[in-house]
């Protein structure tokens, strides 16, 4: 089964995690980095707070798998 992750600060992705989603905080650039690094392989969709997706860059929010969503600020 393909799995939804929320990956940023604890504040904004908190609720994410009422519908099911599976919640990966980090709250640093480095933390970002380093819970995308680790995505397991049957994650599908990745939605990223705007300061996440700012420390992943463009290229990796590019790439064809998982897909990826910022959530709007």
């Amino acid at each position: 089964m393909t799995q939804v992750v929320v990956l940023g600060d604890p504040i904004r992705t908190a609720g994410y995690g009422l519908a099911g989603a599976r919640l990966l905080m980090a709250t640093t650039a480095d933390e970002v980095r380093r819970q995308w690094s680790e995505l397991s392989a049957d994650v599908g969709v990745v939605l990223l707070t705007a300061a996440a997706a700012d420390a992943l860059g463009p290229e990796r929010l590019d790439a064809a798998a998982p897909l990826t969503v910022v959530l709007p600020a």
